[in-house]
């Protein structure tokens, strides 16, 4: 039984990220489709999904359609409970849940200053007090779930979960812009970094060109880093 999944333009999409990961971290069968989301194509690309208007788009084997990345997410919880997808302690249960749905809803700072890119890293870049005021947060957020539960692996909850997932983009986001973060996050994003299945995405997504570039900044460039954690 496999699902269909929609996803953008790879280099920029955040939540199409969250939506290929969440099927590809934990090995649930997917066929991926590419939807022309700078190309203009996506309102044609995604008739057939009403009411999808937005990627990611999943629909089940079943042919149910779900058009929202946190639908997505807790929907595959019901469907795969042998699957660990949120942590099994309550207390890490309930805090990851309200990590994921927060990372969902907020942060509009963040994503407005500072779109989603994987292709480079802007040199200079000088973030708003509110940009800080949401790193802020998310490095509170993610030393309380390293402090209460992250003892037994790399991630936010330990082993990979959906928090990880939906904060995947965040750790790319302050990676391209080169944004102040503590040194014990920098090690948690540079797990993202190296993971390999972000590899591949980044990977795929070098094949994606574009002219001229969708958000431009009056910044130079500098290469996309190359982590190694050994």
């Amino acid at each position: 039984m496999t699902y269909d999944l929609y996803i953008g333009d790879r280099t920029f999409s955040s939540w199409s990220l969250r939506g290929w990961l969440m099927l590809e971290k934990f090995g649930l069968p997917y066929r991926t489709h590419m939807v022309g989301l700078y190309a203009g194509t996506m309102a044609d690309d995604l008739a057939h999904l009403a009411p999808a208007r937005t990627v990611p788009v999943l629909r089940t084997p079943e042919g149910h359609v779900l058009t929202d990345s946190l639908a997505m997410a807790e929907t595959l919880v019901e469907r795969h409970p042998d699957i660990a997808l949120y942590p099994r302690d309550p207390g890490g249960r309930a805090l990851a849940r309200s990590m994921t749905a927060e990372m969902h809803s907020s942060y509009l700072a963040l994503r407005g200053d500072c779109p989603n890119m994987i292709s480079h890293v802007w040199k200079g870049f000088v973030p708003s007090n509110a940009v800080l005021d949401d790193i802020a947060r998310i490095e509170m957020l993610w030393g309380l779930a390293r402090e209460r539960h992250g003892q037994d692996g790399p991630w936010l909850f330990g082993a990979y979960s959906l928090a990880d997932v939906f904060f995947a983009p965040v750790a790319l986001r302050m990676t391209a812009y080169g944004l102040p973060v503590s040194d014990t996050s920098q090690t948690y994003i540079n797990h993202h970094l190296t993971d390999s299945a972000f590899l591949t995405w980044r990977t795929d997504s070098l094949s994606e060109t574009y002219d001229p570039w969708p958000y431009p900044m009056q910044l130079d460039r500098a290469p996309w880093p190359e982590i190694n954690l050994s």
